[in-house]
Formats: C-alpha cells, structure tokens, sequence
C-alpha cells in the first residue's frame, strides 16, 4: 500500500527542499544550474529540449472509484490503473529525493476564493518552479503559503524518463493525474505548460460539480463594467484580443463563471511569441521582463530576444505575472459577460471574419469547436492542421462534452449573451494561398462587436453556413466581409466551403441523438 501523503512529506521535509523562494531567488538559482539566461529584457529564458509543445498521446487519468462512472473516457481522457500510478509515483520520488535541491511552491488555482483550488507545485527545476509562481495565484506572503492545506499537488520530475516496457506507458513521457489522490505526476518532458494544462483539467472536472462553468476562454472588461469572453484553442488570438489598452484585463486563457460572474483561475498569462512585435502587440511586448520566463524563444550573444526566429519552435512562449499587463484587474473578477466571441483560424479560408450567431448556432460552434491546430502546439504538427476541438478545449475536459455546452446554454439565456464567430486565420484562399486575417481589422470587428455598435448594422446570411455577416464595419473594408469576395474563383470557394460544411456535419456525429435537434438549429443538420 501506498502512503501517498507520508512520502511526498518526506520529500519536502528535506533540508535541501526550497520552499517558496521568491522571483530574484528562483532567478539566481536558475541562473546558477545552468538551467536558462537571461534576456535584455530582464526575463528568465529556458529551452525545453526535444519537447516544445504538450504530448497529449502521453496523458491518462487514474481509473479508480472516484473517476471511474464521471469521466468521458477516450482517446484524450485515457485511462490508467491505480497499479502503474503508484509504481510510477514512487519512482519519481526516490528520483526527486537523490537531488541536491527541489523547490515548492503553495498557491491557488481560482481568484474566486468560494470555489479556489490550494495547490502544491514540486519541482525538479528552479525554473519550473518560477513557472509556478508566474502562472498559478500567488499568496500574499510566504506565512500565508506555510498555512495552504494543498487539494492537488503536481510532482514535475522532467529528469525521469519512465521505460514503457516495464512502467506501462507509451513512451518515457507521462502526464498522470489521480483524482482521487489529489496528484498530477509529470516526467519525460521539460515542457513546463504541461503544469499549467494539467491543473485545468482538474479545474474542468471540480467547478461543474459545484455549478460553476469552466471555460478555455479569455476575458476582459470595459469602463462600463462589459465583461467580454473570447473563447479558441492556443494561436487563434485570445492572449492578443484580449489585451486590449482600452479594457482591463481579467486573465488571457482559462475562467470560471459563477452566480457573481467571471473569474481568472490563473495568476499569470502564457502568450505565443512567435512573430511578437511592439508595433502590433505591445501590452505583451512590455510585459516580458524581469519576472517573466519566456520558452524557447531564440536570444543572441547580447541576450536580445528574436521573436520571428522559429527555428527551436513555433510554439515560444512567455509567461508573465498577470500584474505585468498594465491594465490587468486584480483581484481578476468581474460581472456576468455580455458578448461572447469565438475565434476560430480557418485555415480553409471560407469562414468570415465575424458573424453574429443565433442561440442555436452558439450552441453549435461551442460543440463543434472549429479551428486549425497550429504548428508547435503539440509535437508533429509542423503546419495548420482543420481540427474540430469540443468545446474550442477538448484536449482538458474530463466530462463529457454536453455538461459544457448545456451550461454555456443556460448562462446565454439567462443574461442575454451576444455571440460571435471570428475568424483570424485565412482569407482570399486556403492556407498556403491565401493570407492570415489583418490584426488590426480583427481588433476594430471585435471592438465594434464588443460595444454593441455592430448590432446597429445590417447583416446578409451566409447561403452555406447560414451565419449572419454584416455588410460593413467601420475602419474595416467591406469587401473582406463576405469571404466568398476574397477568393479569385467564386466556384473554388464554393467547393472548399462545402467541403468544410461536410466536415462540419461529419463530426457532428460522434455526438449522441440529443444533440441532432442542435444540429438542426444551428443550420447543420446531420
């Protein structure tokens, strides 16, 4: 039998263990592992090796008398015995327990302290750790740490390589998370988002047992107390859209919204580098400095970053406390939302830039979750792939899809929600042939859509999709609107978004019959 509790106290009960080192100190010792280099820019850069992106094949949740009749079983929840966790875990351990250090960190997963996770985070890697303390909320002193009583604890060995043959892995790389026991073990791997991810998914499965809906989304809010959501998978612009100067911002990826409104699970903000400019971002661009820890982005001799050198990853990363977003709101919670966006990167190019969605069609795209899986993102994906994501984050739902969706539906209804599809990846053409939506025409649409000034204007529906698309938006040309315009042949435009709508129709199908009359509504019927 295991004691879970009693080694893991152990562990931490080291003299070597280092438990709640501030930023400066998890700096220096990085700097002094040799484990990153700093930046001009003052923050901390590491390479995470043969690893850039999570390794979704590697991940399973412990079957067990807790998961067992609640989880959504399958090809991304993948189920694990209690046997090769245990074994697994004890390993990692005795692997962490030989190093001259390991480092701690007590925080929380959710600014709304009713419903906030207390966490435990033990690290292999100063940097890692420094990670931790970036993302996750952070206690207001180190006494107020010592008194955390932690629900979960992430044990992160990246050192250990498991043997498959003889572990019952499918390769040295493994992300297990018991709910039961309240542990996420990681090893195999120094991509440190594997953290960040794996406490979603915990978050995913305890917020809807207490009513509360967990969304991949991001958030911001207006003078006027207008709180917005921008929902899409990593690279189709939640962190850009939703740092926006003229909002404040409530947190750039993951939320729970409750019978008071929004809330930020995280404590910091995990923004894609690639391509970062101050020109087009530069709330990001100000923030990655002294604090910050930026991942596989390529530095020269003088430590200057070079944010268009993709050649370690598409996938560079910065994440950054949230305070360092000048308008950040802290504490990160505000009133129920009032326009909900979708994003979505077409790489089909037959999507339009924004259309108004029906309560019906909302329902839909949330289910269907359409975008392109980026390069670097996961490992293999070298270009855009079409992926269909439930819940636009499949990939961190441990329930089953529906529990998602019908509470989303509820909420729309409830507040009287406004709901957009946006498009920010091609136009003119497929991927290859076309070229990426305009920034700053998505900033002005997202704005407008925002503010309820799109509602004022006229909208045609789409003949194929059946969305509504306005006619014209200020600041914004009017024949980029309707992407059929776009495409040098109307009938090759034609074809592809057929074959989309298909695509579409065909992935509907893996949901049961309760979802046709959705379909139907949503203007694709099965």
């Amino acid at each position: 039998m295991v004691n879970h509790s009693e080694l893991i106290q152990n562990l931490i009960s080291k003299e070597t263990a280092q438990f709640q080192l501030s930023t400066s100190q998890l700096v220096e010792s990085s700097l002094r592992k040799g484990e990153g280099r700093l930046t001009s820019t003052g923050a901390l850069r590491a390479v995470t090796g043969e690893y850039t992106g999570r390794s979704p094949k590697d991940r399973f949740i412990v079957e067990d008398d807790v998961s067992r009749d609640k989880v959504d079983w399958g090809e991304v929840n993948q189920p694990i015995s209690e046997e090769i966790f245990n074994n697994l875990y004890k390993k990692v351990i005795n692997h962490l327990d030989e190093k001259e250090e390991i480092f701690i960190f007590n925080g929380y997963a959710g600014a709304d302290e009713n419903t906030r996770l207390n966490l435990r985070v033990v690290n292999e890697f100063s940097w890692h750790n420094m990670f931790a303390r970036t993302m996750f909320i952070r206690p207001g002193s180190k006494e107020e740490a010592e008194e955390i009583s932690p629900q979960f604890t992430i044990v992160s060995a990246p050192e250990f390589k498991a043997d498959p043959a003889v572990d019952g892995t499918k390769s040295p790389t493994f992300i297990i998370v018991s709910l039961e026991k309240g542990i996420i073990l990681i090893g195999g791997t120094e991509y440190a988002g594997e953290m960040k991810k794996s406490i979603f998914s915990v978050m995913n499965y305890l917020l809807p047992e207490q009513n509360v809906m967990s969304m991949h989304c991001s958030a911001n809010v207006g003078e006027n107390k207008d709180v917005a959501l921008f929902f899409g998978l990593s690279g189709t612009g939640k962190t850009t859209l939703s740092a926006d100067p003229q909002r404040e911002l409530i947190g750039d990826d993951e939320h729970g919204w409750n019978q008071n409104g929004v809330f930020n699970i995280e404590g910091g903000c995990y923004a894609k580098t690639i391509n970062l400019s101050e020109e087009k971002e530069p709330e990001i661009y100000k923030a990655i400095k002294f604090g910050s820890v930026l991942e596989n982005v390529v530095i020269d001799e003088e430590g200057t970053p070079d944010y268009d050198d993709g050649s370690l990853t598409e996938n560079t990363r910065a994440a950054y406390p949230l305070e360092h977003i000048d308008n950040a709101r802290i504490p990160s919670v505000a009133g129920h939302p009032n326009t909900i966006i979708f994003l979505t990167a077409d790489a089909f190019g037959v999507l339009p830039p924004i259309s108004k969605l029906t309560k019906s069609q909302a329902m839909y795209h949330f289910l269907s979750g359409f975008t392109s899986k980026l390069a670097g993102t996961e490992r293999g994906i070298t270009s855009p792939q079409p992926v269909f994501s439930t819940c636009f984050g499949s990939p961190f739902l441990p329930l089953h899809a529906t529990t998602y969706a019908n509470m989303l539906g509820e909420l729309i209804d409830k507040h009287g929600v406004s709901v957009y599809l946006v498009n920010t990846g091609w136009s003119g053409g497929e991927y290859g042939v076309g070229k990426r939506m305009d920034l700053t025409y998505t900033r002005s649409m997202v704005r407008r859509a925002i503010s309820g000034e799109l509602e004022l204007h006229s909208f045609v529906e789409d003949s194929i999709f059946g969305l509504s698309i306005p006619t014209s938006v200020p600041g914004v040309p009017s024949d980029i609107l309707n992407p059929r315009n776009t495409w040098e042949s109307s009938e090759a435009y034609d074809e592809k978004a057929h074959k989309l709508k298909e695509a579409f129709i065909e992935n509907f199908r893996k949901f049961d019959k309760s979802s046709e009359q959705i379909a139907a509504e949503g203007g694709f019927k099965l």
